[in-house]
Parts: structure tokens; sequence; C-alpha cells
């Protein structure tokens, strides 16, 4: 606490309006921080009655405060909407993670397959993106938005949270672009179809093992 915010001793008679309006301004300043109403109530009694008492409870203000954990908004984004940290490489094997570990089980059983072929043949397949939440599609969506300049041009590239697959868990974005081409090439042995010609990465189960893939559409918007 600021030495200029503590009273120095006892009031007197002349001095105590002074004490107890510069107690009151530097309690105020703190109760800003999220103090509760009950708090709000004992500052005052005590700078009413006790001015130099008001030390004691700013520290206890203070303490409280600062003990408060800071709320999250829901929906404020993380690994648990599926999204994937900055600097994280996640694979087919990651489970672990929701944007893993949430994809719908015939896809992921079939992204690993690949992965372990492509691997015999040295190329290492990342997940960039899989599952995701409704509310972290419709981020991606108001980025994209922001991006384009309109929903149209936005749609070409993500799609919104009622029609993506992603937050089925039915579409992958695969990674990096040796493994895209791989994939492009292979993909069909294992059910594994390129769906929008202008995503390279982004794979669904559209087809049976060793079936024929459809032509990708456009993009995103269909």
């Amino acid at each position: 606490m600021d030495t200029t915010d503590t009273p120095t001793g006892p009031a007197t008679t002349g001095t105590a309006g002074t004490t107890a309006g510069t107690a009151a301004r530097s309690g105020r300043r703190r109760l800003a921080a999220g103090a509760s109403a009950a708090a709000v109530l004992a500052l005052a009694g005590a700078c009413a009655t006790d001015p130099p008492g008001t030390e004691a409870v700013l520290r206890t203000l203070a303490a409280t405060v600062t003990a408060q954990p800071v709320p999250v908004a829901a929906g404020a984004g993380g690994e648990a909407d599926g999204e994937i940290p900055d600097g994280r490489t996640l694979t087919p094997a990651d489970t672990g993670s929701p944007a893993v570990g949430n994809l719908d089980k015939p896809l992921l059983e079939a992204l690993q397959r690949a992965a372990g072929d492509a691997r015999a043949q040295g190329i290492e397949m990342t997940v960039t993106s899989g599952w995701r939440s409704k509310a972290y599609q419709q981020r991606l969506l108001d980025r994209a938005v922001n991006r384009y300049g309109s929903v149209e041009q936005a749609r070409k590239f993500v799609n919104t949270p009622e029609k993506s697959a992603h937050v089925t868990g039915k579409a992958v974005d695969v990674g990096p672009t040796n493994a895209d081409y791989w994939l492009i090439q292979h993909g069909a042995r294992y059910g594994l179809c390129q769906v929008y010609n202008n995503e390279i990465w982004h794979f669904e189960l559209l087809t049976r093992p060793g079936g024929t893939c459809p032509a990708p559409l456009p993009d995103a918007a269909g």
C-alpha cells in the first residue's frame, strides 16, 4: 500500500475529516478492482468511526481481490475447443488432445492407418486441425469474414458451425505439404478423400477403403 494512503496515527478533531476522506478515496480505488458490497460497507464503517482502522480493512480487501481467480469467459478458446496451441505438433496418435481424440472413430482409425503407411515411406503426417467446437468454428468464421470482407467470401475457406464437418469430428486437416500430396494420391486406399480443390489439406471419409473418391468441390461454399 502507498504510504500516502495510510493514516499515520489517531486523528485529532480538526483533521479527522481530512484523514477519513483520504482513506475513503484510497479505498474506492482498490474497490474498483472488484471488492464485494459487504467489503464496501466494512470500509465505509471504518472510515466513519475509526480512520486508522481503514489500513487493516484495505489490506484485507487487497488480499481478497488478489486471491480471486481470473474468470475465463465461456468459449474463450483453448485446447478444450479443439484449438492446437502455436508451436505444438500433433500426430494422429495424439488422442489425448481433443482435436484428435474427438474425431469420429472410423475417420481416426483410417487416418492412423494412413499415417503408419506414410511413415514407412519416410513421410511424417501431422494433424493441423481436427475436431472443433461450435464456438471455435464460429471464431474461425468471424476471423475469415474480417479477412475477406464478407460471409460469402469467407465461406469459401471456413464453413458455418452448422455445416462444418470439423464440428461433427468428420473432417481433419493434415500437414505438412508432402503428407497432403501423399494422402491425395493414396488416401482412397483408406477411404480418405480430398474434399475441396482449394484445400489440399482437408480430408474426409467419403468412400470405402479401396474405393473411388468423388471429385473435389471447388471450395467450402460448395
